[in-house]
């Protein structure tokens, strides 16, 4: 594939623009729409919603290299999605105080004109320190965990309560560079 092979991110995620973007892409942006209920390992959900998203993006197209990945934290195998309210996202903060979990991104990368995809789920390992409930309070009351898996933004407010990494700190933001560089490299990009 040349250079000039069109690239898509089917995300809307800003966070995921942004890092492609600062590994020096230029891609075109499509939001695809999935059934996102899906029920397992979080591993498991994270490789099945992604293919779903880059599967649903490519239908728009005729030809180019489509690129998919889906977050979720996972606390003791119980996967943690986006909060539905803000006694959601107090819960979900109060279970992550002072443990370790895991944080699983999958991203699908699909050439559109033959359909040959590849997928890989990261896993990165984040322990927070003991986080009083005045903090998640005024941590819910910046909004910012309301639409994050797990409720939080390492990259954001609740960085400050990260006392240990295991793996790709681009992976907890949801879109793990240095796996995504090595596929899109099988792909001629």
């Amino acid at each position: 594939m040349s250079e000039n092979t069109r690239l898509i991110l089917a995300s809307g995620s800003p966070r995921r623009r942004e890092l492609l973007t600062k590994m020096g892409y230029t891609f075109e942006i499509c939001t695809p729409d999935v059934d996102e209920h899906v029920s397992g390992h979080a591993r498991d959900i994270v490789l099945t919603l992604c293919e779903r998203k880059a599967v649903a993006g490519a239908s728009h197209y005729d030809s180019g290299i489509i690129i998919a990945s889906d977050t979720l934290v996972s606390l003791d195998g119980v996967p943690l999605g986006k909060p539905v309210d803000e006694a959601d996202a107090h819960a979900m903060l109060r279970a992550l105080s002072g443990r370790e979990h895991e944080v699983f991104s999958g991203v699908c990368i699909m050439d559109i004109a033959t359909g040959r995809r590849e997928k890989r789920a990261v896993r990165t390992g984040v322990t927070f320190r003991e986080i009083t409930d005045e903090e998640i309070d005024a941590y819910i009351a910046t909004g910012e965990p309301m639409d994050k898996a797990g409720a939080y933004a390492i990259q954001g407010g609740a960085g400050a309560w990260d006392t240990k990494l295991d793996g790709s700190f681009e992976n907890v933001m949801g879109f793990p560079v240095d796996d995504v560089k090595e596929m899109l490299g099988h792909f001629g990009l």
